[in-house]
């Protein structure tokens, strides 16, 4: 059992613009049964963690369908309308809190923090984190969301050439 931070950024270091938007990633090339693919990484993962700001543009994307079928937690300080028989929970203690519902959840499988670079920089802050899989688009925004706005120091373990994509999956090592 392993957490991931599964996610996709500009080659600046950004998971979305400052206006949250994602159009620059939805535009580019990707095969989806090619290497370290969302669909197949997908499979491994057991429980999803991710933030409010992420969970409300999944939402908003999806039109208020939710597509994912594992338990899911939203790190937030607020209320917030969950989909309806959908398996999300709201959470607002600390990750070290949270993440023992998460690997419990998971059966064996892998936990995945969705997205905010932030909610994976306080999981890897509590030494939660364990791997870091990004991919890179051939775009620059200039500025946005970081990809995460923290140090780490991570060890190259495997990378692929997919569709525009340049794909990398890093071990976070434990200072």
């Amino acid at each position: 059992m392993a957490t991931h931070f599964y996610t996709a950024s500009s080659l600046d270091g950004f998971i979305a613009t400052a206006e949250h938007s994602l159009d620059w990633l939805l535009s580019q090339d990707i095969d989806l049964e090619g290497p370290m693919a969302y669909p197949g990484f997908e499979k491994t993962i057991g429980a999803l963690v991710m933030g409010a700001s992420t969970f409300e543009w999944v939402m908003r994307h999806e039109e208020g369908v939710w597509g994912y079928t594992q338990p899911t937690w939203v790190l937030t300080h607020r209320d917030l309308a969950l989909p309806d028989g959908a398996d999300v929970r709201l959470a607002s203690g600390s990750v070290a809190e949270v993440h023992p519902a998460l690997v419990a959840a998971a059966q064996g499988k892998d936990v995945w923090v969705v997205g905010g670079g932030d909610v994976a920089g306080q999981f890897a802050d509590a030494g939660l984190l364990d791997e870091v899989w990004v991919q890179y688009a051939p775009v620059t925004l200039g500025s946005g969301a970081p990809l995460l706005p923290r140090r780490l120091d991570l060890e190259l373990l495997e990378f692929a050439r997919n569709g525009s994509f340049l794909c990398g999956r890093y071990r976070v090592l434990r200072r």
